[in-house]
């Protein structure tokens, strides 16, 4: 198997679709919001035609309402990657989100706790600074992994810690890793050429209508979860609501993804088998 990853903007999906016509492959994405129908403009989902007639899995897959865990991705992941096995083909994961890495293709063992919708309700009132200090007294190891400002991952952290009965960073375990893996990771020797290239992203996002899908979403869905703390749509959300203006907006989407490419780089850096490019 191959894996690609890297920051958001770096051209994981490009150099990903270049792999699968050279190799015979398919993808699957190990993306968190891609797997959601309708998130297309935020997320800079590849459109058909930028597949280039390569087949793709885990993309619209879910409506946004769906609370999409990492233990649904390994379960799906694992369904794509043996049909893409008996064709002969391939796999391909490439993608941006840690989590998923590593409990599909690492060794980390991932603790199964079903979701509790009326804690979230609760957890959901409260701002993040009070939740992550929250955490900071269930698991103060795992409270530092998590920014104090990703509030669906504070408040998964804290309900698994409850329902556990123990740290998070206590119940995820070891296990062998179930596949051989070329690791290839895209790291911008530049970082300002990669903050540039995320620059431009979100002005593309602008032309192609990104304040109009937010539009489109909040209508159809309202305020959910996973809408409303998507780098994108948040920010947009806040121009809609009068609180700042459409610049403004546009540069707080651009400064909260070079944040967000930072902390990827971070993840990625503690895997040692990853060669970098």
């Amino acid at each position: 198997m191959i894996a690609i990853l890297g920051p958001t903007a770096s051209g994981k999906s490009s150099l990903a679709i270049q792999k699968a016509k050279l190799l015979n492959g398919e993808i699957i994405s190990a993306d968190s919001r891609l797997v959601y129908k309708g998130f297309d403009v935020a997320t800079a989902k590849p459109t058909i035609e930028e597949r280039q007639g390569i087949e793709h899995y885990l993309i619209d897959i879910v409506e946004p309402e769906v609370d999409y865990s990492a233990a649904n991705f390994l379960d799906d992941a694992k369904a794509a990657i043996e049909k893409i096995r008996r064709k002969g083909k391939i796999p391909i994961v490439v993608g941006g989100t840690g989590l998923y890495f590593r409990i599909l293709l690492e060794d980390f063992d991932l603790p199964r706790v079903e979701p509790n919708y009326k804690l979230r309700k609760e957890l959901e009132s409260l701002d993040t600074k009070h939740l992550h200090e929250m955490l900071k007294e269930l698991d103060p190891t795992g409270a530092e992994k998590i920014h104090f400002n990703n509030k669906v991952k504070i408040i998964r952290a804290i309900e698994v810690c409850k329902a556990l009965k123990k740290p998070h960073s206590e119940a995820a375990g070891k296990k062998e890793p179930e596949f051989e893996v070329e690791w290839i990771g895209l790291n911008p020797s530049n970082r300002a050429d990669l903050y540039e290239k995320i620059n431009q992203r979100v002005d593309e996002m602008i032309k192609k209508g990104l304040v109009e899908e937010t539009k489109t979403l909040l209508a159809k869905h309202g305020r959910i979860s996973n809408f409303v703390n998507t780098i994108g749509y948040q920010e947009i959300l806040e121009y809609l609501d009068g609180e700042i203006s459409l610049d403004e907006a546009i540069s707080k989407i651009k400064q909260n993804t070079r944040r967000y490419a930072k902390r990827q780089l971070t993840w990625f850096r503690k895997n040692k088998l990853i060669k970098w490019e």
